[in-house]
């Protein structure tokens, strides 16, 4: 166990939560219409589902590495292969799709624990994005290695929420979301077909081999 690898772990749970998405944008409308608090809220119940996909993700993945370096570089390429056709949508996405709006919810907490466990996407986006970043640690991932990395992967989460959080409520990010939500969701797509860059490269190299 490094520290390299625990800050990839990290980084991947911080760049899920930051990747705009869904629930990204149920966010901001929710910022937009109610302010910091009831943000706040909506965060710390979508905590719950994060974490779950994380544990399932995780666990995938260490089992994939387990079984053998081909299965985990196939499921590396395969999720790379998604991230890049998640993106390339966000990249084409109209005006029309794209939100933008504000949201009022009675109870942001609520909303965001149903949110965060019953997202259908989660779960492969969830692995897409550790295969994506911990590809490069295949060799380090092994069973001893799931508490820490899913605690990693929880701090990433924690950071990522807390920068959300102080910037929702303000007065010019809301203006901006709403001026400018088809190129926030476009940039995503840019970010994701990065990453799905990044899964592939580090995946190509162990199946060419094999």
């Amino acid at each position: 166990m490094t520290f390299g690898l625990l800050l990839a772990a990290a980084v991947a749970g911080a760049a899920y939560v930051l990747s705009p998405g869904p629930a990204f944008l149920a966010l901001l409308g929710i910022g937009a219409g109610q302010g910091r608090r009831a943000g706040a809220l909506f965060l710390t119940g979508h905590l719950v589902g994060d974490t779950l996909w994380a544990f399932l993700s995780l666990l995938a993945i260490i089992g994939a590495q387990t079984i053998g370096s081909f299965v985990f570089d196939a499921l590396g390429l395969a999720c790379g292969a998604y991230l890049i056709w998640l993106g390339a949508r966000a990249i084409a996405v109209r005006r029309d799709d794209v939100g933008g709006t504000t949201t009022d919810v009675r109870r942001p907490l609520a909303r965001g624990l149903v949110f965060g466990l019953s997202n259908p996407k989660a779960y492969p986006v969830s692995v897409a994005m550790f295969t994506a970043v911990l590809g490069e640690y295949a060799d380090s991932l092994g069973w001893r290695a799931f508490g820490p990395l899913l605690m990693a992967a929880l701090v990433g989460f924690v950071c990522a929420d807390g920068l959300l959080i102080a910037v929702i409520g303000a007065r010019a990010v809301r203006q901006a979301y709403r001026r400018h939500a088809l190129l926030v969701t476009r940039i995503s797509g840019v970010l994701f077909v990065g990453f799905g860059l990044h899964a592939i490269a580090s995946a190509l190299p162990g199946l060419l081999r094999g």
